[in-house]
């Protein structure tokens, strides 16, 4: 296409078609020669629309705060020692569960990568344009004690916790929660059930779950809420930071 004068690129930018204009100014005249009006036009959106879903996926695992920004299913590694399930991490890939509303466990010792297949969950989800964040229970609780401090912060704790399509629960159960934890979760999990998906990663087993949560009506509430809609991964009892440590020596 022929160049853009300097006020319809201006037009262009402030109406917010960055990348429409960047499609423009880079398409090829000699190898777009001979091709109709209609076809050329069909290129440029198209570029532009690559353009526009590659920087809102960015925008959103930047958003997600992920602690392995990188983290990749397809480069999970050893799966055979590790036991884990190929197909059953194909079909999370997939993020069907999140479409079923549906939660995730990963469960196993500590440097079995619970954190990295939550994280790349996660990010899987983002490139399919769905809104994730991960974050460490430890975190959580913290967050929830500064909200509770400011006016209205308990809400707005809640409604922002309760609206991601996806959250990733790191070091879950890690330090029992007190007993205001334990109502924040179970007001949160009643608000996510039905709605949205969570992954859950822990050292702990679901028969240890109970007791962690102080055994009572909260604990019993709060297991009811996630257990029964719930795919579990076991990651086993292969380190991989010690073997990530072996293998760079």
């Amino acid at each position: 296409m022929s160049a853009l004068d300097g006020e319809t690129k201006r037009k262009l930018r402030e109406m917010n078609a960055g990348e429409l204009l960047q499609a423009l100014d880079i398409q090829d005249d000699t190898l777009s020669i001979g091709l109709a009006f209609e076809e050329r036009v069909r290129l440029v959106v198209d570029d532009a629309y690559s353009t526009f879903m590659h920087s809102k996926v960015e925008g959103l695992i930047r958003r997600a705060g992920l602690r392995y920004p990188n983290a990749d299913l397809r480069r999970i590694d050893l799966l055979d020692e590790r036991g884990l399930n190929r197909q059953l991490l194909t079909q999370l890939g997939t993020c069907s569960f999140v479409t079923r509303q549906q939660n995730v466990v990963f469960q196993g010792f500590t440097g079995s990568g619970k954190s990295y297949l939550g994280c790349a969950i996660a990010k899987r989800a983002c490139e399919q344009r769905i809104r994730a964040h991960y974050v460490r229970m430890p975190d959580l609780e913290e967050a929830w004690v500064a909200a509770q401090d400011t006016t209205g912060g308990a809400g707005k704790f809640l409604r922002k916790y309760a609206a991601f399509t996806l959250l990733v629960i790191d070091e879950w159960l890690l330090d029992k929660p007190t007993e205001s934890m334990r109502t924040m979760l179970l007001e949160l999990m009643e608000r996510r059930y039905g709605e949205t998906s969570t992954v859950f990663c822990t050292q702990y087993q679901q028969k240890d779950w109970h007791q962690r949560l102080a055994s009572g009506v909260h604990a019993d509430a709060i297991m009811d809420r996630i257990i029964h809609n719930t795919v579990w991964v076991e990651t086993g009892t292969y380190n991989m930071r010690e073997h990530t440590a072996l293998a760079s020596t």
